[in-house]
């Protein structure tokens, strides 16, 4: 090939490599084409599925919007607010499945990836809606049934008010009766109960007219007569503990009884212990004790006119006995603790002076005022302890004496150490 050629085996090179890449480039092209008209055509039910959501929320709204008007009418504003909440929040998502039902309706071109998550995204909106107005259904079917039930429900309520109404007038009549036996402090209770029955019971018979009233105009009556159902069952409870008063009562006189039979034999063994205690603080405390217990058992329990008081003040006598007599004993065994060691603790600081006085003599006049002034203290400790008559006062000193002599011990030692 003459010299000048030479360029041409590259370009022939160059050439076909050009014709491979562009051949290349267009399957790619082909290929993607392809996969994404594929895609497409998978996402087809999705778009498909989307519309027939739509059609079905759309038509869910528009009843709903309907419905609001009969609430109104049938029920009240407040119940028709409500419903109309749950239809403007069903709205809300409707128009965002629109908006984006549009954009897969119009002419310009999308990827398969964003048809397929607008297309989810409308379903989801428009199951969200359908759920909210099925709830809002669901709740005005159990209204419905309720006001069914209140219609029934009313008389039913007012002949329990009537009965209710005749226990409290017999259960007023007992507490009258009682009165004769008893003192009105222990019917205070019962009497209080059967005020409280009474007020519920004019209230739920305010509530039944209401409801009656509401049900002769065709409106709904079930919040009436639930009120006028709790009312009624409140009535109950109340004169329920109005009527156990007696039965109360007898409880209370036994209980004070067995209190008092329980307190006598106490008081014989606190008089016991507040003979035999040393300490003249825990004596003083247990006879005073003992003075309020005997003069509540001396009121008779028997011919109580409140049982409630005289069950309550022997409890009261006993408890406090109780504390005195723990506190007395504490106090002895404390004092008896102190004597049974309190001569082992006078021998313990005998035996610490005489090493301290020991090692003071050696010393002599090396030994220093405070070793001598440490000596002199434990033994005033210890003629304090010996003459001491409290027990637990001796042992103290006792203690310090042998301290003290300890003391006077080291200082001893240390000034001969020292060289003082």
């Amino acid at each position: 090939m003459p010299d000048g050629l030479w360029w041409l085996p590259s370009l022939l090179v160059l050439g076909v490599a050009a014709i491979a890449l562009v051949g290349g480039v267009a399957g790619f092209r082909r290929l993607g084409a392809r996969r994404e008209q594929a895609a497409l055509e998978a996402g087809r039910d999705d778009e498909v599925r989307a519309k027939s959501r739509i059609v079905q929320a759309d038509s869910a709204v528009r009843d709903a919007l309907g419905e609001v008007l009969f609430v109104e009418a049938q029920f009240d504003a407040a119940t028709a607010a409500s419903m109309r909440e749950s239809v403007d929040a069903a709205q809300r998502r409707l128009r965002e499945a629109f908006l984006l039902q549009q954009r897969l309706d119009d002419a310009e071109p999308d990827t398969a990836a964003q048809r397929r998550a607008w297309a989810g995204r409308i379903i989801e909106l428009c199951d969200s809606a359908l759920a909210t107005l099925r709830t809002a259904d669901a709740a005005l079917d159990a209204r419905r049934q309720a006001e069914r039930g209140a219609t029934s429900d009313a008389p039913v309520l007012g002949g329990r008010r009537r009965a209710l109404s005749a226990r409290g007038a017999a259960a007023a009549e007992a507490l009258d009766r009682l009165g004769l036996r008893f003192a009105p402090s222990a019917l205070g209770r019962a009497r209080a109960a059967l005020h409280r029955a009474e007020a519920a019971l004019a209230a739920a018979a305010d509530r039944l007219e209401t409801a009656r009233g509401r049900l002769d105009r065709g409106q709904g009556a079930a919040e009436e007569t639930a009120a006028a159902a709790g009312l009624l069952d409140r009535a109950a409870r109340t004169l329920d503990e109005a009527e156990r008063v007696e039965s109360d009562l007898e409880v209370a006189a036994d209980d004070a009884l067995t209190q008092a039979a329980d307190l006598a034999s106490e008081l014989d063994a606190a008089r016991t212990e507040r003979d035999a205690t040393d300490d003249p603080e825990s004596r003083a405390a247990l006879a005073r004790a003992v003075d309020a217990a005997a003069e509540a058992r001396g009121a008779s329990p028997e011919r109580a006119s409140d049982p409630f008081a005289a069950r309550d003040r022997l409890r009261v006598a006993r408890d406090r006995l109780e504390v005195a007599r723990a506190a007395a004993r504490a106090s002895q065994s404390r004092l008896d603790g102190a004597r049974g060691a309190l001569a082992g603790a006078i021998a313990i600081a005998e035996s610490q002076l005489r090493v301290a006085g020991d090692a003071i003599r050696r010393g002599g006049t090396r030994v220093g005022a405070d070793a001598r002034t440490r000596l002199a203290e434990a033994e005033r400790q210890l003629v304090i302890a010996r003459q001491e008559p409290d027990p637990v006062a001796a042992l103290d000193a006792a203690r310090r004496s042998a301290s003290r002599a300890s003391d006077a011990e080291a200082l001893a030692a240390y000034d001969l150490m020292t060289g003082r």
